[in-house]
């Protein structure tokens, strides 16, 4: 089952959200990770969407933030993060995490969703694509690091 996360399911999602982080080479940080989710939860900045197995344990979730594309004048949805455990990977719970953040999407009438992820993240890209998303052909992306 996936459902919209609210605060109260902030103690489930904090250690999915730290091993995402992991995944992408943070050093775990539980507090961290809570603190985090706390501000987008009371500040509205995110929309998360939690999965959750029959017997109620939290197996994946994803988070969506809130842009606009200037050009279509609409708003757009950045797809940031998107974990599944392990033990629940190649059970459907990722799909059904992307067709939650699509839904929630066309009814806040969002123009698109967007989303980056790892170059070599083959699993992920092979997900996205089997279910519509479509690799940018036109543009390249840039960040720049911003140091404190």
């Amino acid at each position: 089952m996936v459902r919209q996360a609210t605060i109260d399911d902030l103690e489930l999602i904090v250690p999915l959200f730290d091993a995402y982080r992991q995944f992408y080479r943070q050093p775990p940080d539980l507090e961290l990770a809570r603190s985090f989710l706390l501000d987008r939860f009371r500040h509205h900045e995110s929309v998360i969407f939690l999965a959750l197995n029959s017997g109620g344990a939290a197996v994946g979730f994803t988070q969506l933030y809130p842009s606009f594309s200037s050009a279509s004048a609409r708003r757009i949805y950045i797809l940031n993060d998107l974990f599944v455990t392990p033990e629940a990977r190649r059970q459907k719970v990722g799909e059904a995490l992307l067709q939650a953040a699509a839904e929630w999407g066309r009814r806040m009438g969002a123009v698109r969703l967007t989303l980056s992820t790892a170059l070599d993240n083959a699993t992920a890209q092979a997900l996205y694509e089997s279910n519509g998303w479509k690799r940018d052909q036109v543009f390249c992306s840039y960040s720049l690091p911003i140091e404190p």
